[in-house]
């Protein structure tokens, strides 16, 4: 059975993977390009939004299990999504690279979701439910957007 410490790790794990896909979709809303300019503009301003008010709610439950959240570049230190690359692809690029991330995100945080269940941790398994189908819808929205 996960402890609160081994839950809070996996929590940063989620914080961290959640602030790079969010940092990821802030940079696309203000360098995306075309046809499809304004409604991406808007769509990743609604989705980079969803994703900062889940950042805490990530961290204040961090800090309800006991610990200190993280702070500055150690918010990303355990994160599996990649914000390495700082290349502006198409309109089309982008969204595809973010339901690749938001695929990403989905996957680690069933993980952390199950880790949770097998605790009995029903708060943090409350609020990653809560995030899993926020993401699912996001990535849902983002599919529907490709070019075909």
């Amino acid at each position: 059975m996960a402890t609160n410490k081994q839950i809070t790790e996996t929590l940063k794990r989620v914080l961290g993977n959640t602030y790079a896909l969010y940092l990821k979709t802030h940079g696309y809303h203000w360098n995306v390009e075309g046809p499809s300019f304004k409604s991406l503009h808007e769509l990743f301003e609604e989705q980079y939004t969803q994703m900062w008010q889940s950042i805490d709610e990530i961290a204040e439950r961090i800090r309800m299990l006991g610990t200190f959240a993280p702070m500055g570049g150690e918010i990303l230190a355990g994160a599996t999504i990649d914000t390495a690359d700082n290349s502006v692809p198409s309109a089309n690029g982008m969204v595809q690279n973010l339901v690749a991330g938001h695929e990403a995100w989905l996957e680690d945080t069933a993980a952390a979701l199950n880790e949770a269940e097998e605790a009995g941790d029903t708060a943090t398994e409350t609020l990653l439910g809560d995030l899993i189908t926020g993401h699912e819808k996001m990535a849902w929205m983002l599919r529907a957007s490709l070019e075909r």
